[in-house]
Protein backbone atom coordinates (compact mmCIF):
# COMPACT_ATOMS: atom_id res chain seq x y z
CA UNK A 1 0.00 0.00 0.00
CA UNK A 2 3.01 1.91 0.27
CA UNK A 3 3.58 2.40 -3.25
CA UNK A 4 0.59 4.01 -4.32
CA UNK A 5 0.94 7.18 -5.88
CA UNK A 6 -0.83 10.53 -3.79
CA UNK A 7 -4.36 11.19 -4.53
CA UNK A 8 -4.96 14.70 -5.45
CA UNK A 9 -7.75 16.08 -3.45
CA UNK A 10 -8.39 19.74 -4.71
CA UNK A 11 -11.60 20.46 -6.52
CA UNK A 12 -11.96 22.11 -9.91
CA UNK A 13 -13.09 25.33 -8.56
CA UNK A 14 -10.32 25.27 -5.81
CA UNK A 15 -7.46 25.21 -9.24
CA UNK A 16 -9.34 27.97 -10.96
CA UNK A 17 -8.94 30.02 -7.60
CA UNK A 18 -5.30 28.89 -7.36
CA UNK A 19 -4.64 29.47 -11.47
CA UNK A 20 -6.42 33.18 -10.65
CA UNK A 21 -4.75 34.30 -7.67
CA UNK A 22 -1.56 32.99 -9.66
CA UNK A 23 -2.55 35.42 -12.99
CA UNK A 24 -1.68 38.16 -10.40
CA UNK A 25 1.52 36.63 -9.02
CA UNK A 26 0.34 37.13 -5.01
CA UNK A 27 0.49 33.78 -3.58
CA UNK A 28 2.30 32.77 -0.89
CA UNK A 29 4.73 30.53 -0.17
CA UNK A 30 2.46 28.09 2.23
CA UNK A 31 -0.41 28.35 -0.36
CA UNK A 32 2.25 27.44 -3.40
CA UNK A 33 3.07 24.66 -1.32
CA UNK A 34 -0.20 23.21 -0.89
CA UNK A 35 -1.25 23.67 -4.25
CA UNK A 36 1.63 22.00 -5.47
CA UNK A 37 0.89 18.96 -3.27
CA UNK A 38 -3.04 18.70 -3.92
CA UNK A 39 -3.98 20.37 -7.07
CA UNK A 40 -4.53 18.16 -10.05
CA UNK A 41 -1.85 19.14 -13.12
CA UNK A 42 -4.80 18.39 -15.76
CA UNK A 43 -6.82 20.43 -13.87
CA UNK A 44 -4.50 23.41 -13.69
CA UNK A 45 -3.59 23.08 -17.66
CA UNK A 46 -7.53 23.38 -18.18
CA UNK A 47 -7.98 26.55 -15.81
CA UNK A 48 -4.94 27.60 -17.16
CA UNK A 49 -6.32 27.72 -20.42
CA UNK A 50 -9.88 29.19 -19.55
CA UNK A 51 -7.80 31.51 -17.42
CA UNK A 52 -6.59 33.02 -20.89
CA UNK A 53 -9.78 32.93 -22.58
CA UNK A 54 -11.63 34.91 -20.18
CA UNK A 55 -8.44 36.96 -20.05
CA UNK A 56 -8.48 37.49 -23.78
CA UNK A 57 -12.33 38.23 -23.85
CA UNK A 58 -11.74 40.76 -21.79
CA UNK A 59 -9.52 42.76 -23.65
CA UNK A 60 -11.26 42.36 -26.51
CA UNK A 61 -14.07 44.08 -25.33
CA UNK A 62 -12.07 47.01 -23.60
CA UNK A 63 -10.70 47.42 -27.22
CA UNK A 64 -13.34 47.61 -28.84
CA UNK A 65 -15.46 50.02 -26.11
CA UNK A 66 -12.42 51.85 -26.28
CA UNK A 67 -12.63 52.01 -30.23
CA UNK A 68 -16.46 52.58 -30.49
CA UNK A 69 -16.24 55.78 -28.06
Amino acid sequence: MENQPHRRRASFLATMKAVFWSFFGVRKRRDYEHDAANLNPVHVIIAGLIGVAIFIGLLMLAVRFAVSS
